[in-house]
């Protein structure tokens, strides 16, 4: 009998198998073999007789949740935020029937849901045996939450005093406005406390939990980050009474809003509300701050749930001041000019306001230091971009959430004030910048587009640069077959540090070498530290200057006339407060950069 059904023969009784036969033995074989293997295979058995059925593993039903988790968490923050910039758009128009103590019982209850979740958090994490198992060292540095408590400890002082000028008015206004500090007080204590010590976690229990409270906190510190800029910006941008004589009310007195509380008919039952008034109004640009450096640790905490990490992964990078001259004597130079003709600008604009010439020469100083520092900044920038070009360091190629969350910030912060400056380059080139005021202000604003750019440039790519790395001391074990001691360790001295490893050194070369070795910067490393030095400093300047007052976008009245008050008011308003935060998250990007070069 033949297994060639078609064509049979004599072959097995033979015992020569036909070419048939042969390919049908063949095809058993193979049959049986890849059968037999998916009977081995693990979550396979018994998939000869039944079909397979589409059972998801434990990675997917976890990776299913993981995005569930995030979807839930992100509408929460979205229907918060939408829901917070209604209700604050609606109490800074009077003609809207929402007041601020509205505003102010919906921030309560933010602030109170957000601090008992944070409490929460920390009491489990707490009572959890290894709760944490993984840290991300680059989401929490050191300067950073230093710079959160700061912040902090000024937004309370800030507090304290909405307390003490808040209790003269409550004969006659809502005790909602006592009650709110006292509860953002408390909330600033407990994230405080909650951010600097939780910042680097990466959580693996409860992890939905966790996303929706990280949502919920970070929503909640950009609604207070927008009810602080509306406010802030309403004591300098109020419609004036009388805006068909717009060319003539041009002064910053008059856009100045009597108050965010009480009223004309309602008087302070004690004689100290005035102080407190004004030294609160002065600590708003820190609680904008907090709120914002808040925002961005939440985020990347949000980021970082479930996310497994190496711990030991980051190299500790030691801040040595010492290592650098010129640009920090250069940048502190800067800063004191710059607050001294702030200063002046500050104190005249308001004395010499109906004095139209003495005004215009105040603005004269203030645009011209302006521009002094721009242009500094931009020229030293210049010099660390052409750095980069002869520096050989690699661009690093792992995923950051903390790198990446810079450069987004960054970007997006920097176009606050590109809009700012766009708009005004087009007001005075239409016009036809007629005067030294508007040429002035043209050169500031065509100088400031080349400024953030190139700095920007300069920051994105310090980041994503390797580290510099240091020969750090080894221990080898001292080989008894080589016994050729290291004759000249000068010409490894001498080679460049950036260069790969050379061949392996017996133990005396090693030891000799460790103990002399404390190179001086390479010119290179000297160069950027400098840079990034002075502009660290010129950005501090450039924030404090407009974090505090200086509005020469309504003291010079081009673009008001030229725009219209609302329009040109609307993109101050919107632009200013990205361009105050893009001033102090460039200080922190690059201190990172000068960390690292």
């Amino acid at each position: 009998m033949c297994l060639n059904t078609g064509y049979p023969c004599d072959c097995l009784t033979d015992g020569n198998l036909c070419e048939p036969c042969r390919m049908t033995v063949k095809d058993r074989e193979r049959e049986e073999a890849h059968l037999s293997n998916d009977i081995n295979v693990p979550g396979r058995s018994g998939s000869t007789c039944e079909p397979e059925l589409n059972i998801p593993s434990n990675g997917v039903l976890k990776e299913r949740g993981r995005h569930l988790g995030m979807m839930l968490s992100v509408i929460i923050c979205l229907n918060i935020l939408i829901l917070g910039c209604a209700l604050v758009s609606g109490s800074a128009y009077k003609e809207v029937n929402i007041s601020s103590s509205d505003m102010q019982i919906f921030l309560i209850v933010l602030l109170l849901l957000t601090s008992i979740w944070m409490v929460y958090y920390v009491t489990f994490t707490a009572r959890t045996e290894n709760a944490i198992a993984y840290k991300d060292c680059h989401a929490g540095p050191i300067w950073l939450r230093g710079g959160l408590v700061l912040f902090g400890l000024l937004t309370i002082i800030m507090d304290i005093f909405k307390i003490a000028s808040y209790v003269g008015y409550l004969h006659c206004d809502s005790a909602v406005k006592v009650a709110f500090p006292v509860v953002q007080l408390v909330f600033v204590l407990v994230q405080t406390y909650f951010l600097w010590i939780h910042a680097m976690d990466c959580v693996e229990l409860q992890r939905n939990i966790t996303r929706c409270g990280l949502m919920l906190t970070l929503s909640t510190n950009l609604v207070v980050w927008m009810t602080a800029v509306t406010e802030e910006s309403l004591h300098q941008t109020t419609v004036p009474e009388y805006p068909s004589n717009t060319t003539k009310l041009s002064g910053r007195s008059l856009y100045i809003n009597r108050a965010g509380y009480g009223d004309d008919t309602c008087k302070c039952s004690h004689t100290s509300c005035s102080l407190f008034k004004e030294a609160y109004y002065y600590l708003y640009p820190f609680n904008i701050e907090f709120s914002l450096f808040a925002s961005a640790m939440t985020y990347i905490m949000w980021k970082n749930v479930g996310r497994v990490t190496e711990e030991h992964g980051h190299r500790k990078i030691k801040f040595c001041p010492t290592e650098v001259f010129l640009g920090p004597v250069a940048g502190v130079l800067l800063v004191v000019a710059g607050l001294a003709t702030f200063i002046v600008y500050e104190m005249e604009i308001l004395k010499y306001n109906r004095d139209e010439d003495k005004k215009d020469k105040v603005l004269m100083i203030h645009f011209v230091m302006n521009i002094v520092i721009v242009t500094l900044m931009s020229v030293s920038t210049v010099i660390g971009c052409a750095i980069y070009q002869v520096d050989h360091r690699e661009h690093v190629s792992d995923k950051n959430p903390t790198r990446s969350l810079d450069v987004g910030l960054l970007v997006g912060a920097s176009l606050g004030q590109f809009i700012i400056s766009y708009f005004s380059i087009v007001a005075m080139a239409v016009t036809g910048a007629k005067g030294y005021l508007n040429g002035l202000n043209l050169a500031w604003a065509i100088l400031m587009v080349i400024q953030l750019g190139l700095q920007n440039y300069f920051i994105i790519e310090g980041l994503h640069r390797e580290p510099f790395h240091e020969v750090q001391p080894i221990s080898v074990l001292a080989n008894p077959y080589v016994l050729q001691p290291c004759k000249d360790m000068s010409i490894l001295e001498e080679s460049d540090m950036d260069t790969k490893p050379g061949p392996v050194l017996t133990a005396d070369c090693l030891h000799n070498h460790t103990v002399e070795h404390r190179p001086k910067l390479l010119w290179k490393r000297r160069v950027l530290k400098e840079v990034c030095a002075f502009l660290l400093l010129g950005n501090v300047i450039l924030w404090i200057m407009p974090a505090f007052g200086a509005r020469p976008q309504f003291d010079h009245a081009t673009e008001t006339e030229f725009y219209q008050f609302n329009m040109w008011a609307a993109v101050v308003n919107v632009g200013l407060p990205f361009g105050i935060f893009y001033r102090m998250h460039s200080v922190a990007s690059l201190f990172e950069v000068f960390l690292t070069s």
